[in-house]
């Protein structure tokens, strides 16, 4: 068979086999065409062959890959070795969820062309398909398929220029120069070495050469393509008389039947290629799920149907048994699996729990726990809160409570280096840590910041955010960003730009909500903390954001929130897996598709922090932002933050000026805990917690003084703080600064500054070295809080149902003022939008009165 005629037939087989349905026998007929194609646009004496005379040129890039939560990076590019110019680009932009290609245009301007809604990045494998069409005409077209669904498309744009006719100059680069976590495949990898041929009597043994070399590549392709086999129809055809083996026949829509048990299915030219028959006599629905007409509603506490007959909704109150400690309470989960919790005050395994005297989450002595659950283990500091019972020396002692954690002789309260032995103590620079552990032993910086955790400090470390990019020539030096994406020209990147799209090199964010200045609007009709131009639901508070189906409505105003065509609530709904697309809605109990993982991130609901949200999945404050609520003053420092436990236990050192550390994640409702404790008996200042952060001059915040105390700076107006634990809702006109600050710290409300929510009657503060537990219920939606803090086991203060609405939601944060070694520990956090009994009874009661 002579070469002509090969290409021809490959050709052929492109033509009729749409590319994610065909078989993975027949992947190297794509190596072979997609090389061919890229040679004919690369070298002028294979542009005047006509072997593909009449054909379409169609480029695919094909790419399996996983990219950490919001960070993106270059997947394949193809560019000149000596000056680095773009040839062709294909980026994740993983923070604003897009794809974006550049390519060159005959003017020797590069087009970029955005491939909008992909969620590429988020620390899951993704099978990506990116189809070129029509790269030998005036116009081309983009087609981008993402985990084998068609996600956006470009049509009629400039055409590509091609490459250079020397051939060896051009470099081939893929994700993986950049990248270890990531996996990337690519059809043509080794186009360096098959371009530098241009005798085409070798050039065709020279691709099946280097193909060889795909082997590996080539198992992760067939593996997305037996995957993307449902999306596609399979083609048979007859070429030259033969049957070309590899081909299927039409795949059916209606095999598996997705329909209701017993209902017939029929193919169809709609969405979702089917259509199902009417549901079974005495029964109503869409075909594909169908419920008893007379099904008793859940609202009873019953569940089933007249066929199956009725029963009593499982919950803790109904299993007959106690499966729990005696001071542990039952947790029933979305497919009413059970754990045991031990209450506040107790630590253990659920099962079998035990006095927790300093509450971090283990128990004072060691319990007979047959699972071996690590909270039964012995608290190696019984007294003070480490819920990540750090021990840097293994003497048994936790560093917390260690005279000498790191057991090189020297206490804690004189040695430079206190979890690394040091016995020299030697300090070759002025700050205040040992060489032994300090990050730039040469450089003062007490901050010990370390950006990439790479174990060098930022202040002489020539690359802070280890992408790669030196810092000098870095659009975000702190922010990992090999791409360099700035889409306003402003010479800040995308990936650190408060305002992307807007040019804005100073960045100027004075209220500290993450959007800058310059585009910052501060309308807001929802008071969800989202300004409406960036809001996906402008119009129903949802500071979550979510959109568990990408198509730009947020969940709380999208009727199908997994694009699955059965709605949330409304018939032919509810839809049983109301986040995993099963337009079959099978289900022996609940949606089988969601039965144990509601939203389908790999995470079980017991565990899941947000079992209805896939973008949160544990409590973890490791990335914050630092708020400083009175930058002008220079009285006290600033707050040091130092976070443990992966994220749960945050320390705070310093005698320090008003601040806050605010977690990213933003909230509807929560429930927010965690265990205070002031490790020192010098001081007796404000300490607490904020929920609601929308920006700087917008939150709630819990603040505890421990005694009575007139502020030292009577400026702008005299400040006095009262003992006892208080809210206050903070909606402030000047934002950070002295009236800000003074506000604060006086017990009561400051008019265009704070507002008094509830204080405890028994004016009692904080006590040294002593742990306190708080549980704050926060229901945006109806303005619902409530606040109760346990001393020990005992309940002592409980603020009863709060209503308002001065927040709609927003973030969670921690808050010191003036005072040094405070612990936040076994910090907590859970999603959870359900309406609390106490406030249909407080409505009730309300109404009475009225």
């Amino acid at each position: 068979m002579n070469k002509e005629f090969q290409i021809e037939q490959y050709v052929e087989n492109l033509r009729v086999c749409e590319f994610p349905a065909c078989t993975a026998e027949y992947i190297y007929i794509y190596i072979y065409i997609y090389i061919y194609n890229i040679l004919i646009i690369i070298s002028p004496k294979l542009k005047k062959s006509n072997l593909l005379e009449g054909q379409e040129l169609n480029l695919y890039i094909t790419s399996t890959f996983m990219l950490p939560p919001k960070l993106g990076g270059v997947l394949f590019g193809l560019y000149d070795k000596e000056d680095n110019k773009k040839y062709l680009e294909v980026a994740a932009v993983g923070k604003i969820n897009k794809l974006l290609v550049r390519y060159l245009l005959s003017d020797g301007k590069v087009n970029a062309v955005n491939l909008q809604n992909p969620v590429l990045a988020e620390g899951r494998t993704q099978s990506l398909i990116l189809r070129m069409s029509g790269l030998r005409s005036s116009q081309i077209n983009l087609e981008l398929y993402v985990n084998c669904r068609l996600v956006d498309s470009a049509q009629g744009l400039p055409s590509f220029v091609g490459l250079p006719s020397k051939t060896e100059s051009v470099d081939v680069r893929t994700g993986q120069k950049s990248y270890a976590r990531i996996q990337v495949i690519h059809l043509g990898q080794q186009l360096m070495n098959i371009t530098s041929v241009f005798n085409w009597e070798h050039a065709f043994s020279k691709i099946k050469f280097f193909s060889t070399f795909q082997t590996k590549e080539m198992s992760l392709i067939r593996n997305t393509i037996l995957e993307c086999q449902v999306c596609g129809k399979g083609w048979r055809k007859s070429l030259n008389r033969q049957e070309m083996a590899g081909f299927h026949e039409p795949q059916s829509r209606c095999h598996p039947n997705p329909c209701y048990n017993g209902v017939s299915c029929m193919e169809s030219m709609m969405f979702p290629g089917y259509q199902c028959g009417p549901c079974p006599d005495g029964m109503t629905g869409n075909g594909t799920h169908c419920q008893d007409i007379d099904e008793v509603p859940a609202d009873t506490g019953f569940v089933g149907h007249q066929t199956a007959g009725c029963c009593v909704r499982r919950t803790c109150e109904t299993l007959g048994y106690k499966p729990c400690d005696v001071n542990a309470h039952c947790v029933m989960g979305h497919n009413s699996d059970i754990s045991c919790v031990c209450n506040i005050g107790w630590a253990g395994s659920g099962n079998i729990c035990g006095p927790d005297s300093d509450i971090d989450g283990y128990p004072d002595g060691p319990l007979p726990c047959i699972d071996n659950d690590k909270h039964c283990k012995a608290d190696n500091c019984a007294n003070t809160p480490n819920s990540g019972q750090e021990d840097t020396d293994g003497d048994g002692i936790g560093d917390q409570c260690d005279e000498d954690a790191d057991g090189d002789g020297i206490k804690n309260v004189e040695d430079n280096c206190r979890l690394v032995p040091n016995k020299d103590q030697q300090n070759s620079d002025t700050d205040s840590y040992g060489d032994a552990c300090d990050n730039c032993p040469n450089v003062p910086n007490g901050d010990q910041l370390d950006a990439d955790g790479n174990g060098k400090g930022d202040i002489c470390d020539n690359d802070i955010d280890g992408d790669g990019i030196p810092n000098v020539l870095d659009n975000c030096p702190n922010i990992p960003n090999p791409m360099q994406t700035d889409r306003d020209g402003d010479g800040v990147g995308d990936a650190c730009d408060s305002c992307p799209e807007v040019n804005d090199p100073l960045q100027s964010d004075m209220d500290n909500d993450l959007v800058g200045d310059v585009c910052d609007t501060n309308k807001d009709m929802d008071g969800d903390g989202y300004q409406d131009t960036r809001d996906n639901c402008p119009e129903v508070p949802n500071s979550s954001q979510l959109d568990s189906d990408n198509d730009g409505i947020g969940d709380e105003c999208d009727n199908d929130d997994d694009n699955d065509g059965i709605p949330d609530i409304l018939p032919p709904g509810p839809d049983n897996c109301r986040l995993v697309l099963n337009p079959s809605q099978k289900d022996t109990d609940v949606g089988d598709m969601c039965e144990t993982d509601f939203d389908n991130d790999k995470v079980t609901d017991l565990l899941d922090a947000c079992p209805e949200s896939a973008e949160v999945t544990m409590t973890d404050f490791r990335a914050f932002q630092t708020v400083i609520l009175d930058p002008e003053g220079d009285v006290q420092i600033d707050p040091n933050w130092v976070v443990l436990n992966k994220g749960t236990e945050i320390v705070q050192t310093m005698n320090s000026d008003p601040g806050l550390a605010v977690g990213y994640t933003a909230f509807n409702g929560v429930d927010f805990e965690g265990t205070i404790h002031v490790n020192t008996d010098t001081d007796d200042d404000y300490v607490g917690f904020i929920f609601g952060y929308q920006d700087s001059s917008s939150f709630y915040v819990v603040m505890w003084k421990q005694t009575e105390q007139t502020y030292w700076q009577n400026l702008p107006f005299k400040a006095s703080a009262q003992p006892g634990l208080q809210l206050k809702a903070v909606k402030s006109r000047t934002g950070p600064g002295e009236y800000l600050r003074n506000a604060l710290w006086h017990t009561g409300d400051t008019p265009g500054e704070v507002t008094l929510l509830w204080k405890d009657p028994r004016n009692v503060g904080w006590k040294d070295r002593t742990s306190y537990r708080w549980h704050l219920t926060h229901r945006p939606q109806v303005g619902y809080i409530r606040l109760r803090l346990y001393e020990g086991k005992a309940l002592v203060a409980d603020s009863g149902v709060l209503i308002d609405t001065t927040m709609r939601g927003g973030r969670l944060g921690v808050f010191c003022f003036s005072q040094e070694n405070v612990i936040w520990s076994n910090l907590g956090y859970r999603c959870d939008d359900s309406i609390p009994d106490d406030f249909i009874l407080y409505q009730k009661q309300m109404n009475v009165r009225t």
